[in-house]
């Protein structure tokens, strides 16, 4: 059971699915014509999920969207410090994955701070241990970090407080992103989806 600090972190988390949701539906839409409604703007039909980004790994390598084309990427945002709802979606990944055997050789989990202040590339190779041992736990400088879910159009934001106080809450989308071999947007798995159903979609893909 949630305590009242998780409550609120779940609760507001869910703002920010939220908006990233109808973000994707907003997209669909345009993607199939603006449902015949002249002058709608045409769309190639591809999400405008993913892009560019300059970050660091956390055994301290400099990595970009680049160095993961080829395979499938699992791409979440979160930071090491969230209560409850990160390690339960870092944990349904590495349950994921393992039930995928062999074939998850073919997929990079990738979680990325939303909290690079207190998520150093020390804290996140600790935290990274925890997990499914191809995690690439990736951080950066602020700026870099913002880049980074502006291409995802990912919500964050630090809850108000003292601004010596370090034990603060992020608010944050969360949504696993599926990324294909070419580096663009395939699909998401929306909090509290079941390890075996991402395994089981994953499956799919790589078949």
């Amino acid at each position: 059971m949630f305590d009242s600090a998780a409550k609120r972190t779940f609760a507001l988390v869910c703002v920010g699915t939220a908006v990233v949701l109808a973000a994707l539906a907003g997209w669909h839409w345009a993607g199939n014509g603006g449902a015949g409604i002249p002058g709608s703007p045409k769309s190639t039909g591809r999400a405008l999920i993913g892009g560019p980004f300059t970050l660091t790994d956390h055994e301290g390598n400099a990595v970009t969207e680049a160095d993961f084309l080829g395979r499938h990427t699992l791409v979440y945002f979160g930071y090491t410090f969230c209560p409850d709802i990160c390690p339960m979606e870092l944990q349904s990944i590495t349950e994921a994955l393992e039930q995928l055997g062999p074939k998850a050789d073919g997929i990079v989990p990738l979680f990325i701070t939303v909290d690079p202040e207190r998520d150093t590339v020390a804290v996140m190779a600790e935290y990274a241990r925890h997990f499914h041992p191809s995690l690439r736990a990736l951080t950066g400088t602020p700026e870099k970090v913002r880049d980074a879910t502006r291409a995802y159009r990912v919500y964050f934001k630090k809850t108000d407080g003292p601004e010596e106080d370090d034990d603060y809450l992020v608010d944050h989308t969360s949504l696993i992103y599926v990324m294909g071999p070419d580096g663009a947007y395939v699909a998401h798995f929306t909090f509290g989806t079941p390890p075996d159903e991402i395994a089981a979609r994953l499956s799919e893909l790589l078949s």
